[in-house]
């Protein structure tokens, strides 16, 4: 077992080269300059329309538990990785700084400064990968959850990813998709952690197992009653659909199709499910299932999906393109210098900014960045940063089962702010232009 599986501590969450540079900061006495960090995107994945914030909740879930203990300090002095007066800095290691950004589950845009850390440059430098971690994979998996929702309509779609993606990033998975729009998971860690519905009855290797498929739904309907959702494509669809028909009557709850032409076969099926009298039973499909396939679809008579390999890959997309820059450092006196990276093709924008939606009628129309603030002048539209983290204290409402509920709420809202044209799957600019405006 592995020292990290051994400790509950997530400070090692990390990289390297942020230990070093606390060491070489503390030696310069720049360490505890009032420094302020943003993470951002410079652009969206390739063809996307909006991004979906996510992970927000499992940072400040994480920061909890980012503290140094024996273990870490142990390796990092045994490794001569830092020299002991970083080790007894990082012993001390609490975060007393302010967080603030897009609440979790809002839209974003390229530019959008979704997370600011202002602190001390030590204790906000050594939480670059933690942040960068969670929110690129989250965002990229609630991103692509949303583009998949919006395509399937009414119809829900559950998350199956589990088996495509680490233990630790299945969990996340989940949780992301849900704030993306997605009604449940097949994974049971997430639905204890944070309240998510969970779904599942019956895989082929259950009716392999049997002697017949006719003994494996009769083992089925018998343990799980007839409510649940039968397989039908083990061997051969038409005949799998008599026999479930037979054995759990016109109210069996569900069928589920895996594979072939599922176009072909969803209509087959509906029109056998008709023809036996189970006009109420549903019709899930799954296989490999995105946001093209689902919308392929639209037309076709069915009830659920489930998405597995695509969801948790981020449907093209596997990390939102985020970056955690320091945007402006303080001196002395306590005023602000606004900096900024200006090398080629990775630009980033100085100072502190204010970020709010502008809103025509209903209807979103931009994305105002003022540096520092926004004009007087200006529509007031929403302004989309919280308070996160105050003074080391955690705002305990953005994490746990509350936290998704919340998320769930304010993607809901956000997106129903969006032109009709975010609903496209072809590719596209950003739906609405981010503006950004000097003060």
């Amino acid at each position: 077992m592995s020292d990290l599986t051994r400790t509950d501590s997530t400070a090692f969450f990390t990289d390297q080269y942020e230990l070093t540079m606390v060491q070489a900061a503390l030696r310069s006495g720049a360490a505890h300059r009032p420094s302020l960090f943003e993470v951002f995107g410079r652009s969206l994945p390739a063809g996307r329309r909006y991004g979906v914030v996510a992970g927000t909740g499992r940072i400040l879930e994480m920061l909890e538990d980012f503290r140094f203990d024996e273990e870490e300090l142990a390796f990092l002095s045994r490794e001569r990785i830092v020299d002991a007066a970083t080790i007894d800095w990082l012993a001390d290691y609490r975060f007393s700084g302010t967080i603030r950004g897009y609440a979790e589950g809002e839209i974003y845009f390229p530019g959008s400064p979704l997370l600011t850390i202002e602190s001390s440059f030590a204790e906000g430098v050594i939480l670059e990968t933690l942040i960068l971690s969670a929110l690129n994979y989250d965002c990229a998996v609630a991103s692509a959850a949303s583009r998949m929702a919006q395509a399937a309509g009414d119809r829900p779609v559950a998350e199956m990813g589990g088996r495509r993606t680490n233990e630790h990033a299945a969990v996340a998975a989940a949780r992301a998709a849900v704030i993306g729009g997605f009604s449940s998971t097949s994974n049971l860690a997430a639905g204890l952690r944070y309240g998510l519905p969970t779904i599942g009855t019956s895989a082929h290797s259950f009716t392999l197992l049997h002697d017949s498929e006719r003994e494996a739904f009769a083992a089925q309907l018998e343990s799980l009653g007839t409510d649940t959702t039968l397989l039908l494509d083990t061997y051969d669809v038409e005949e799998a659909l008599k026999t479930a028909i037979e054995l759990a009557g016109p109210r069996l709850g569900g069928v589920r199709i895996d594979s072939g032409d599922l176009i072909e076969q969803a209509s087959e099926v509906r029109a056998g499910l008709d023809r036996l009298g189970a006009k109420d039973t549903t019709i899930t499909v799954t296989s490999d299932l995105d946001e093209y396939a689902i919308a392929a679809l639209a037309a076709s008579p069915v009830d659920a999906y489930g998405v597995g390999t695509r969801v948790v890959t981020g449907s093209g997309a596997p990390a939102a393109g985020l970056v955690y820059k320091l945007v402006a450092r303080a001196d002395e006196s306590g005023t602000w210098t606004a900096v900024a990276k200006n090398s080629t093709g990775k630009p980033s924008r100085g100072g502190h900014k204010e970020a709010r939606r502008l809103i025509d009628g209903a209807i979103a129309v931009e994305e105002a960045v003022g540096i520092p603030d926004l004009p007087d002048d200006l529509d007031d539209g929403r302004h989309l940063s919280v308070d996160l983290v105050v003074g080391g204290e955690i705002d305990r409402s953005f994490t746990g089962a509350g936290g998704v509920k919340k998320a769930c709420a304010r993607h809901d809202e956000s997106l129903a702010e969006l032109p009709r044209s975010a609903r496209r799957l072809q590719d596209g600019e950003p739906v609405i232009p981010t503006v950004f405006y000097s003060g």
